[in-house]
């Protein structure tokens, strides 16, 4: 809860994946890799109830072993690889009437902390925003960015900037890295998105940002957890 509004988080895990297959319970440092979550998600100040929302008993069973919580079961329609993303949220959020603000924690970024989760809460909170959502500097330049036009010709992807040539007069971009989305919960049902002209960022450091989506994704974050374990110690 913050200031006396209660704080929804929903952690959206199917069962198919393409990439890797069973990845929401892919094995992380020998923790299945949904369970970086709930744990994270358990320790914020904020968070009220935590649920999670699969079509999948085996991802239910191992989500429930690690404190997740699974109220229901996703129909399969919701759970197909064109399915929105955002389709399995308004679908849960149809189970729960009295919270105000909603937060969705994929399972696919196991580096996000409980500190993350609450300051994008606050954010929205404090800016009285109806979205924000984590996003990380951008290694890629868009002004660097060019497609192949129908002349076989490299075009500029925004043909309206000047390109420059060194990185440090380039303006700051920033990307999406799937770790948090917050809304209040009536604006999001209205919007249908949690990316709206009014959506502020919560903004990461890429060491926090990866976003799990083939093996190497998987040596990187070991490799990352093994780095923050000897910080600590």
């Amino acid at each position: 809860m913050i200031n006396d509004k209660k704080v929804l988080a929903i952690i959206p895990a199917r069962g198919g994946s393409k990439g890797i297959p069973r990845k929401n319970i892919i094995l992380l440092k020998g923790k299945p890799l949904i369970a970086w979550t709930i744990a994270e998600a358990k320790k914020s100040r904020f968070l009220d109830r935590i649920i999670v929302s699969t079509d999948d008993e085996e991802i239910a069973d191992i989500a429930k072993q690690w404190g997740g919580e699974i109220p229901f079961f996703r129909p399969q329609e919701l759970a197909q690889d064109d399915t929105p993303g955002i389709a399995p949220i308004l679908h849960a959020l149809n189970h729960f009437t009295d919270y105000e603000y909603v937060v969705v924690l994929q399972p696919t970024s196991p580096l996000r902390t409980a500190e993350d989760i609450d300051e994008a809460i606050s954010l929205c909170e404090k800016n009285k925003r109806n979205f924000c959502v984590s996003v990380t500097e951008s290694k890629l330049l868009p002004e660097w960015m060019f497609f192949v036009n129908e002349d076989g010709v490299l075009a500029p992807l925004n043909s309206n900037r000047p390109i420059p040539y060194q990185r440090q007069k380039a303006k700051k971009a920033y990307v999406l890295n799937g770790a948090i989305y917050v809304a209040r919960i009536d604006a999001l049902v209205d919007a249908q998105s949690f990316l709206t002209t009014e959506t502020i960022p919560y903004i990461m450091p890429l060491d926090r940002s990866v976003d799990i989506d083939d093996v190497s994704d998987i040596a990187c974050c070991e490799y990352l957890i093994e780095k923050r374990e000897r910080e600590i110690h």
